[in-house]
């Protein structure tokens, strides 16, 4: 009876732990595990290589829409991603980031190239065609639209900024909204590793 007793104690203290500790996670970014969008992208990375979502499997994935030419938002997001690594040290192993460009008019392989991996070489800049790219910004619910200047030949595109985050097995987990501090994400990144 005693042993049943004792059994029946460090359970029960077992649950009330678990539960607290489950009580205790508190995200700075937006919980969307029970999304049902943003489940997967088939483009091409700026090294040639066809890429999907499950070619990261193992490592939490990172994935940004945007393109080379934006003024602001963009290498903002990006030079936020290099930081996010810098606080990660080690543990950035465990991280994949991903640019998708909204732009692929302009944004060739080879101008991906030279992008992308200037903020960190571990990122991977993604293109395709414009019905790919629209498929894909659909899918992750992201608005783009290109914007001309009147009197000038050049654009911009106007689009959604945010950073979806995927655990290890390849499922949605967070959206970090576009100027969420680095230290904010690395910690969040960390309890989702």
């Amino acid at each position: 009876m005693l042993k049943f007793l004792m059994v029946l104690f460090f359970s029960l203290m077992l649950n009330a732990c678990s539960d607290h500790q489950a009580e205790r996670v508190h995200f700075n970014g937006t919980d969307v595990s029970n999304a049902g969008y943003a489940k997967d992208f088939d483009l091409t990375d700026h090294l040639g290589e066809s890429r999907r979502l499950a070619d990261y499997k193992g490592k939490l994935v990172l994935v940004f829409f945007g393109y080379t030419h934006c003024p602001d938002v963009c290498p903002t997001t990006l030079t936020d991603m290099t930081k996010v690594m810098k606080l990660l040290g080690s543990q950035r192993e465990k991280v994949q980031v991903v640019f998708i460009t909204l732009d692929p008019e302009r944004d060739a392989r080879a101008v991906l190239a030279k992008f992308v991996p200037s903020f960190d070489a571990t990122f991977v800049g993604l293109y395709g065609t414009s019905a790919q790219i629209d498929k894909v910004a659909k899918d992750f619910k992201v608005f783009h639209e290109k914007t001309h200047t009147a009197g000038a030949e050049s654009y911009s595109i106007d689009h959604s900024a945010g950073t979806y985050v995927y655990d290890q097995k390849g499922k949605l987990r967070l959206y970090f909204k576009y100027g969420q501090k680095p230290h904010e994400i690395a910690n969040d990144l960390k309890m989702l590793m």
